[in-house]
């Protein structure tokens, strides 16, 4: 069996949750993946890839044209796999109705070719659904797979002809806009601190900044608060933002909507701060601290 996985390529280099979906495939044998536009060399350099399948005309961020090219490609393969972000969301699913197969999403394990583990539920269950596509269309969850090295790898690269037909015409790239932040990567990060609601503002979201600092974390932040405007859309953490499983979740002024539970539940440690004592984040938390975070987090920087 080979598996092909779509990469994601970010400043140079393959993203992390992209490495964990490398992971994920080797799983099922032989293990290429597919770069659309420039970062085939990173790619190549993947610990346990044999083939770089480039097509370096083709943008990731039209779904149409990628998921195109992809069902040109897909009967080479077994299984076809993304990870679970929402280029992988936004694509894998168009795959699936090219190839008329069952899309698989957010699987967390995989027992078998066949078999695989996903949450339902907003994560309230786990389900275990068995495929019996010929090609199966998987987006991984990242944080239950550990990444490959990005390095130690020596994969060749082979450059797809694009068919005319993978192309969609009507659909012209602009420009990407990408964010840049000198904090770890959201869904990968070791330590992540959230803020909501409780912020009440911009002005105030910014005091999680020196926090987050010194703990070496990534920022997130509840729907209510980029709702609200304190914080930017890729900051949000929940069922319809980015999933995260840190070593280490505090959430700051952060009720505990069951979409952002849906998020962030898997956290190996999770501390609330609320002054609210019936909020639902105490539920599932493993340390909490009833107290006005305004007072708390002050403190809680001096003490770092």
């Amino acid at each position: 069996m080979t598996a092909l996985v779509l990469l994601e390529i970010e400043n140079g280099a393959v993203r992390q949750a992209s490495r964990s979906a490398v992971a994920a495939a080797s799983a099922f044998g032989s293990v290429d993946v597919l770069v659309l536009g420039a970062g085939a060399e990173a790619a190549a350099r993947l610990p346990g890839v044999a083939r770089v399948r480039h097509a370096e005309s083709l943008s990731d961020s039209i779904a149409e044209s990628a998921s195109a090219l992809l069902a040109s490609i897909a009967a080479e393969y077994t299984h076809i796999i993304s990870a679970a972000t929402a280029n992988g969301k936004n694509i894998l699913p168009r795959l699936a109705g090219l190839l008329d197969v069952q899309p698989i999403p957010d699987v967390i394990a995989i027992q078998d070719a066949d078999t695989f583990v996903r949450p339902i539920y907003a994560g309230n269950a786990l389900a275990t659904v068995r495929s019996s596509d010929n090609i199966k269309v998987l987006t991984v969850r990242g944080a239950n797979f550990d990444p490959v090295a990005s390095e130690g790898g020596s994969a060749s690269i082979e450059a797809i002809a694009l068919d005319t037909s993978a192309t969609i015409p009507s659909v012209e790239e602009i420009s990407v806009n990408l964010s840049t932040s000198e904090r770890p990567e959201l869904e990968s990060a070791r330590v992540v601190l959230s803020g909501g609601r409780g912020l009440k503002d911009a002005a105030n979201f910014k005091l999680l900044d020196p926090i987050a600092d010194k703990l070496g974390a990534a920022i997130g932040a509840s729907r209510a608060a980029v709702d609200s405007g304190f914080a930017p859309n890729e900051m949000q953490v929940g069922q319809t933002g980015k999933i995260v499983a840190p070593e280490l979740y505090v959430a700051v002024g952060l009720s505990g909507a069951i979409q952002h539970l849906a998020g962030m539940k898997d956290s190996r440690v999770i501390v609330a701060i609320n002054i609210d004592p019936e909020a639902p984040i105490f539920r599932v938390a493993d340390y909490g601290l009833v107290a006005d975070l305004f007072t708390v987090l002050p403190e809680l920087e001096q003490a770092l």
